[in-house]
């Protein structure tokens, strides 16, 4: 049998060993996707780390929208946010110092806390030579590689005590910057054929600016503010998230931190986590091509309601940016993020396309509910994805890398999430149920069949 065809045999008969009847996780109970009925999360763990809010819970039974809150630590962000932009500051250490902790820093603290993220930023030569050799054109890809390399490097990588965690977790958030900028500059120099540069962080600068050095060099003030403040929004985002739940499952087994981190970073690439920004970025530039006056309402709903229809764009039917699985009337992250995207748009003479994506946000989120409310007459919001693209291209950051600036934030709440799972009292690795729904069969040699 030639191997082709045996492939395609093996993957043809995928088509009835997968099939389940729909009506059956009904039937049995079952939670798809660790979801309840009503779209809530199934309750798996209880965490001290972050807190997402969009909804609260009628004391008869039932949901109630609410304007988005995200808490780290129970501060809640919006005001840490603030602060940063009132005093025009970087605050991602900060906030990392707080999710690992469980505690703001004091001046000093903080102090100390950036200079020993700067003295770990820089690679070991052999992991720098490595990153030279590896080949693949998703950085997503030379991440995870590079985060299990560090296992080799690491005098006790697999000590799963207090001081050895918070040592590790302190590497990765540190090291994250410098392996992004330098696999995306080997990128574009195999790629594209440009300059190979290699730059040393800068001990004076803060990680936002530190990354922008590395990758591009030239950057104003806003732009690292602006990228230190997504840093912040999405450094975490409760236990529940995909990501941060794969690094809590591997965790519970307990496996090394790098094999955790890098399950995370998998689950992360997948196009339903971390990837939304680019295809808000696609569609951006395709309604920007598409519709002749951005200023016109109805010209916009109309197209809108095409693509909802499936007529138009990618006919998937989906406005990406739009919805989330917990925020109902406001995405936090998207509404902070829109304070300084104004500004940003200004520095960079795209105040119109600003404007034009505001109301692209409006509209959108009319038409959803025109389209689907009276069906379902579930409430939506713009999430942080629908400004974060725009917000990257301003900088002058290349779609390669956005994926990797979200797992570059994230990682600051994977750690803190595993810290805290093989830290808590009567800890049980992660196992939930699949029911077989098969049934027992009748077992023939193989000269009978």
């Amino acid at each position: 049998m030639k191997k082709e065809y045996l492939i395609y045999k093996l993957a043809d008969a995928v088509k009835s060993t997968s099939k389940i009847d729909n009506a059956l996780f009904t039937k049995y109970n079952v939670k798809r996707g660790l979801r309840n009925e009503d779209g809530t999360g199934v309750l798996v763990g209880l965490t001290k780390v972050g807190n997402v809010v969009g909804y609260e819970r009628k004391p008869e039974g039932g949901l109630v929208p609410i304007p988005g809150k995200l808490f780290y630590r129970g501060y809640d962000v919006d005001d840490i946010a603030h602060d940063l932009i009132r005093t025009k500051r970087c605050g991602f250490e900060e906030v990392a110092y707080l999710l690992l902790s469980g505690k703001l820093p004091d001046k000093d603290e903080l102090t100390s806390f950036k200079e020993l993220v700067n003295e770990n930023m820089p690679l070991e030569q052999k992991t720098t030579m490595n990153i030279l050799d590896l080949q693949g054109q998703n950085i997503m890809n030379i991440l995870a590689r590079s985060v299990l390399e560090m296992y080799t490097f690491d005098p006790n990588p697999d000590d799963t005590s207090r001081d050895n965690l918070m040592r590790q977790s302190i590497d990765l958030i540190s090291k994250f910057p410098t392996i992004i900028a330098y696999a995306y500059n080997i990128l574009r120099h195999a790629t594209f054929g440009r300059s190979l540069h290699i730059r040393h962080p800068n001990e004076k600068y803060c990680i936002a600016e530190n990354f922008l050095y590395m990758l591009k060099r030239d950057f104003t003030d806003l732009d690292a503010r602006t990228l230190d403040l997504l840093l912040v929004l999405q450094a975490e985002h409760g236990g529940g998230n995909n990501s941060t739940f794969t690094v809590r499952v591997t965790s519970s087994t307990g496996t090394d931190t790098y094999s955790s981190i890098a399950a995370g970073i998998g689950s992360l690439k997948g196009p339903l986590h971390g990837g939304a920004n680019i295809q808000v970025v696609d569609m951006l530039h395709h309604l920007k091509e598409n519709i002749k006056d951005w200023t016109s309402v109805s010209e916009i709903d109309a197209y809108l309601m095409k693509i909802l229809d499936k007529k138009a764009y990618n006919k998937t039917g989906l406005i990406y940016g739009i919805g989330h699985a917990v925020y109902t009337i406001s995405d936090p992250r998207a509404v902070l993020l829109k304070e300084l995207a104004r500004d940003l748009a200004k520095e960079k003479d795209r105040v119109k396309e600003f404007e034009f994506l505001e109301l692209l946000e409006e509209r959108a989120i009319e038409c959803f509910s025109h389209y689907k409310g009276n069906k379902s007459g579930k409430r939506v919001s713009s999430n942080v994805d629908f400004y974060s693209g725009f917000v990257y291209e301003m900088i002058g950051l290349p779609q390669e890398i956005y994926t990797p600036l979200f797992a570059m934030a994230r990682i600051v709440g994977w750690t803190a999430h595993r810290i805290e799972e093989l830290n808590f009292e009567g800890k049980r690795i992660i196992r939930p149920a699949y029911m077989n729904i098969l049934g027992t069969q009748s077992y023939a040699p193989l000269d009978e069949r």
